[in-house]
């Protein structure tokens, strides 16, 4: 028995021995692994970061498009300084492509999100290598009713790619672009805002129309210039679509010029507006002041210094007033809406004319129509001298503001949920007063150093016969898209826009030292017949078609 018990207890305790040695070399359990979990808090596509409180959503998109008679730009379309000649782009092809971060979390004092979209952007004419750029449209913080950073302008109501591929119309939408913002909203109950915002500068142009320099500051062979006062020098002004000057024209370069005479940035646009979203729609009322401050009337030549400036009209403030209205319609169809937006303006023309924001023209044949597009005008009529024109104008033009109103209206319809077309359309009205018109009229037809001796006021008296720079545009169009899935569609936009012309004499013929046509025309030789008549203003029409292919990353 004695032997028995001893060598159980010794394979007991050789059983312990080996078991320990064998638990020994077992590995350390894992922690429990931290799955990623769905944030419920903020809709659909949202997740927790792993061991934060803070939720993300990644999305995006990619897209394809084609566009024919588009003067080789989809963003600044077939009235930006189109020849319309043999070397004029038709045809244009653009693939987009964008990565967006949505990330949000809670605080004390409510929702702290912070949002980008970044990716590419390529287009193609067929006259040069494709290559890709990078792109941003938002960049922005949101927190306690704040929002800064690169987003959308808070004056904006109507969407336009709610219900057309197109942003080639007036309009006052910078959602595809993005816009600098510094901003409030108060949340004011039952639906109910109110935002008031500080925001980046929307500019055309301000127009300096010293008769002096007029030739130089619309492109004109053998003029003075004047850049150094932050107008342009000659051939500065081709079609912003052309950089490559491909299908641009020289010609053109005075009815088609850029940003102008302002000067420096020094006061931000104000917006305000007060919205209304209910189950049956939304509607805003909205205004924005804007600082026009010009550079100067020219550079001085008692100075000795050729950068010297002299004097410069006061400083004014431009407006712009809008109102919008959007009615979902389901009685109709499930889907089925309504929008509008209408806006008037003195010397704040972009928030009409968003894109396209330079002078409007377009050449057919011997025709041509144009419209010159700015916020004010202003000059001297001392040349570059700094008699009879002081600082802040004494003696001289001051700014000029123009006129403009514009409306919009869209409507879609859901022929089934998968299907729907949208038709849409507007019109817009540029005006300038007399003082105004008969300075650019001066540059159109090639009137320079007109009583240089004189103020201004004085020698804009003279009026050239039949000349008006008045103008105005419409359109319409028709968007028709399938939806394949939620997140994938294709799609097909027709639009057609008509450009009723500005005029510049009495008979509305070209003449050769004018600024509309530069070099379009020629002087005869040793004649006194001053110039050739090369063709006649007339009004001009453009029918444009876009293809889109899109697929969203999330629904």
């Amino acid at each position: 028995m004695k032997m028995v018990k001893s060598l159980l207890l010794g394979s007991a305790a050789g059983l312990v021995a080996v078991s320990a040695g064998q638990a020994a070399d077992l590995p350390v359990k894992a922690k429990p692994v931290e799955y990623v979990k769905v944030c419920s808090l903020y809709g659909a596509g949202f997740y927790y970061m792993p061991g934060t409180d803070m939720c993300i959503k990644i999305g995006g998109y990619v897209r394809a498009e084609a566009g024919y008679h588009t003067n080789g730009s989809m963003t600044w379309g077939p009235f930006n300084g189109n020849a319309n000649v043999r070397t004029t782009n038709e045809l244009v092809f653009r693939a987009r492509g964008y990565i967006t971060a949505d990330a949000r979390e809670q605080t004390a004092w409510g929702t702290a999100r912070g949002y980008i979209a970044v990716g590419v952007n390529m287009n193609d004419i067929g006259l040069n290598t494709a290559a890709n750029t990078f792109s941003a449209n938002r960049a922005f913080v949101q927190w306690a009713g704040f929002t800064a950073g690169l987003t959308q302008s808070f004056f904006d109501f109507y969407s336009v790619p709610a219900s057309s591929y197109w942003g080639v119309f007036p309009a006052s939408d910078t959602g595809d672009g993005g816009w600098l913002v510094f901003a409030y909203t108060a949340q004011l109950g039952n639906g109910l805002s109110a935002t008031l915002s500080a925001e980046q500068r929307r500019m055309t142009q301000i127009i300096n129309a010293d008769p002096r320099d007029v030739g130089a500051f619309f492109g004109q062979a053998g003029a003075t210039t004047i850049g150094t006062i932050g107008t342009v020098t000659p051939g500065a002004f081709q079609n912003a679509a052309n950089t490559d000057g491909v299908g641009s024209n020289g010609a053109f370069a005075g009815v088609f010029p850029g940003i102008g005479a302002y000067g420096g940035f020094n006061a931000p646009d104000v917006v305000a507006n007060v919205r209304l979203d209910q189950t049956w729609g939304s509607a805003q009322i909205m205004g924005a002041a804007h600082k026009l401050n010009a550079s100067a009337y020219g550079v001085s030549a008692t100075t000795g210094g050729a950068n010297m400036l002299t004097g410069h009209p006061g400083d004014e403030w431009g407006w712009v007033g809008g109102v919008g209205l959007r009615l979902n319609v389901p009685w109709f169809a499930q889907g089925d809406f309504f929008q509008t937006q209408g806006n008037y303006t003195q010397g704040a023309l972009r928030y009409l004319f968003q894109t396209p924001n330079s002078n409007w023209g377009k050449a057919d044949d011997s025709q041509l129509a144009f419209g010159v597009l700015s916020d004010a005008v202003f000059g001297s009529g001392t040349g570059n001298t700094t008699v009879n024109c002081g600082f802040n104008g004494g003696g001289c033009l001051g700014l000029n503001r123009t006129t403009a109103w514009s409306v919009n209206a869209a409507f879609e319809h859901y022929w089934t949920p998968a299907f729907h077309t949208s038709v849409y359309g507007g019109y817009a009205e540029v005006r300038y007063n007399d003082d105004a018109n008969t300075a650019l009229c001066d540059i159109e037809n090639g009137v320079t150093n007109v009583n240089g001796g004189l103020v201004f006021k004085t020698a804009i008296n003279r009026v050239v016969a039949g000349c008006s720079n008045n103008w105005n545009t419409w359109w319409v169009g028709t968007r028709n898209q399938w939806d394949i899935t939620k997140s994938f569609y294709m799609g097909v936009d027709v639009l057609y826009q008509k450009l009723d012309s500005a005029s510049i004499n009495q008979t509305n013929t070209i003449v050769g030292n004018s600024s509309v046509t530069g070099a379009q025309t020629v002087n005869i030789a040793g004649s006194t017949v001053p110039n050739l008549i090369a063709g006649s203003i007339k009004d001009v029409d453009n029918w444009a078609i876009r293809f889109r292919v899109h697929k969203d990353f999330l629904p």
